[in-house]
């Protein structure tokens, strides 16, 4: 009697460049013989295939347009806890790796790294292993979830951060509320806040700052 195939390994990207996915494709066939994709571009399709379909593993942009990534991956773990998220972004890991994984991700990798790393952080946190780079396992590891720490922004909490990113593109209250699913009220409550912490007296500096430490 015929052993039964083994079930391809099931992977979700979550970009909104085509020619990303596809780079992120090539590399991990040559490392997984067996790898069925779906893909998307933006967090509506991304919860649509998660909806529909069983997957193995996530690898997420946090950098989508119309639904900021960190807000995206809590809405995620919200709907499939047990899911392992690979984020793969652009944005330098020691400002954004904490927040991703308090987040719930399971690890961050970004766009300059070498190919082969791609892989080596899929095969990690496949196997329940968070993959982040030692100095952000040393941070993580001695601070708690609440604390802040170095620079000032540091300390601003994931929507905090989402709220800064969209003022930042230049987003109005309202715009913000809509994409976050927040009230116009909260946003201010958020703004002010982070206003705070970065020690800003406008938006307008707290945006120069954001920028001028690569958060957006």
């Amino acid at each position: 009697m015929k052993k039964p195939k083994p079930k391809p390994l099931r992977i979700l990207l979550t970009e909104d460049h085509a020619s990303t996915r596809l780079g992120i494709k090539q590399i991990l066939r040559e490392e997984f013989h067996r790898v069925a994709f779906g893909e998307a571009g933006d967090g509506r399709e991304t919860v649509a295939l998660l909806q529909k379909q069983g997957w193995d593993l996530l690898i997420l942009d946090i950098s989508l347009p119309g639904w900021p990534g960190l807000g995206l991956l809590q809405m995620i773990k919200r709907l499939r806890p047990f899911l392992p998220v690979l984020i793969y972004s652009a944005h330098p890991e020691d400002q954004f790796a904490p927040f991703a994984v308090r987040a719930g991700a399971a690890g961050y990798l970004t766009k300059e790294r070498a190919p082969e790393d791609l892989a080596v952080a899929v095969r990690k946190v496949l196997a329940g292993q968070c993959y982040v780079s030692p100095l952000v396992a040393a941070r993580l590891a001695r601070e708690p979830p609440s604390a802040s720490a170095g620079l000032p922004h540091q300390a601003l909490s994931e929507r905090e951060l989402e709220v800064l990113r969209l003022a930042a593109a230049g987003q109005t209250g309202k715009a913000i509320a809509g994409a976050l699913g927040l009230s116009q009220k909260t946003v201010s409550t958020y703004r002010t806040r982070l206003l705070k912490k970065l020690r800003a007296n406008t938006t307008a500096e707290a945006v120069r700052y954001a920028v001028n430490y690569g958060l957006v």
